[in-house]
């Protein structure tokens, strides 16, 4: 008698890894790539799609920056940067892209005459690459694309090229590209933005959101085992998983009868739960703990700046003022600071005198508030009223 070749069908399961974001320097033909694959900034802007924390401390980080806006001590010198936007627009872009990259780009367009500049345009930041620096160790101009390859050229159509901003070029040179960065050791193109250590805790985040969301659109899958005993073919086996994905799995189908018909007791599916093993609670301190890391990264003391609740948590009003002080000092006006000295530069060549400011609203250890403008520089009260002397003359 011939015996009956049985057969086993098991699906695998690979092992998924993630590598660590690759921001290293590599150069390519003439210029230099961010990352092996050339889109590290990318991967930056992906995060901050994909995190809802992370995006929640960029935003806030913003915000604060611009404040009120930008002041000048001549109103006139912020009411155009370009023929479709002013400079308050412009800032806008700055701050985000300084925060969110670590550095922003503006083109500059020289007048006909060479005497001023024109008209200043914002250039997303994930859209430069950096020519080789010269023998000075400058880098001599950037290079332009809103979608970068791994594989990409200088001399594709699609990129397009702009020397760095130098007025002794101007006459030659009608369109220039002002860049300014972080610095940070070991980096000599490209910046890396303050919160670049907490990227793998920024990726678990998302990874835990899509955990979850997949837990919930594919319910049949981690909640049960079925063992069919047919012994059938492949498309046989491939028939019946389709059958049990449509009728059983996804959200919409959760609490359903399943109701399977076989010609025999011996042939009924063998149909298990899986325990969970205390996951739920696994991945809610997880959760917690990459929250803490994200805020921590972004020198957020404490998450009830960005109105989150922790259960448990009994602090108030004087913890939300004492970490908001703590963080407008340390983090906030550093930046708006670092900011304003870059546009006075680019504002300067028109206007030698121009004095710039954001305004803001200082707040007081007793939570009372009162209106004031940061400048590029500190200034004493004395210098502070002299300056709103002469800008009640103006």
């Amino acid at each position: 008698m011939k015996k009956e070749n049985k057969k086993i069908h098991f699906k695998k399961v690979d092992r998924f890894s993630t590598p660590w974001a690759d921001f290293k320097e590599k150069k390519h033909g003439d210029y230099v790539k961010s990352g092996e694959d050339n889109r590290f900034p990318n991967y930056l802007i992906d995060l901050y799609n994909k995190s809802s924390i992370h995006a929640a401390c960029i935003n806030a980080v913003k915000e604060a920056i611009i404040g009120g806006g930008l002041t000048a001590n001549v109103d006139v010198y912020l009411d155009r940067a370009n023929k479709y936007e002013s400079w308050n627009e412009l800032f806008d872009k700055i701050a985000i892209d300084y925060y969110l990259h670590g550095g922003f780009a503006i083109e500059t367009i020289w007048s006909l005459d060479r005497s001023r500049i024109a008209e200043y345009y914002h250039i997303d930041f994930s859209h430069i690459r950096p020519a080789e620096k010269d023998h000075r160790g400058r880098i001599p101009g950037y290079y332009i694309c809103d979608d970068w390859k791994a594989y990409t050229k200088a001399s594709d159509d699609k990129v397009h090229y702009l020397p760095a901003l130098d007025q002794d070029k101007k006459q030659d040179q009608p369109s220039q590209l002002f860049v300014t960065s972080f610095y940070r050791p070991g980096q000599q193109y490209f910046p890396l933005p303050s919160y670049n250590g907490a990227l793998k805790v920024i990726e678990l985040d998302t990874a835990i959101d899509n955990f979850h969301v997949n837990n919930i659109n594919n319910g049949l899958a981690p909640s049960l085992a079925i063992t069919t005993f047919m012994n059938g073919s492949d498309d046989d086996v491939a028939a019946v998983q389709a059958m049990l994905e449509s009728n059983y799995g996804g959200t919409d189908n959760a609490g359903s009868l399943v109701y399977m018909d076989v010609d025999s007791p011996e042939n009924a599916p063998k149909i298990e739960p899986i325990p969970q093993n205390g996951a739920d609670g696994y991945y809610t301190a997880i959760n917690d703990l990459s929250m803490q890391k994200i805020l921590t990264a972004h020198r957020i003391t404490s998450p009830m700046m960005l109105g989150i609740k922790e259960s448990g948590q009994l602090g108030g009003r004087d913890e939300v003022i004492d970490a908001f002080l703590l963080w407008q000092n340390t983090v906030i006006t550093p930046l708006q600071q670092d900011l304003l000295k870059d546009l006075e530069y680019l504002l300067s060549i028109n206007y030698a005198d121009v004095v710039l400011g954001v305004e803001t609203k200082k707040l007081f250890e007793d939570g009372t508030e009162e209106e004031e403008v940061i400048t590029s520089v500190e200034v004493t009260d004395q210098e502070d009223d002299n300056m709103q002397n002469d800008n009640s003359i103006l």
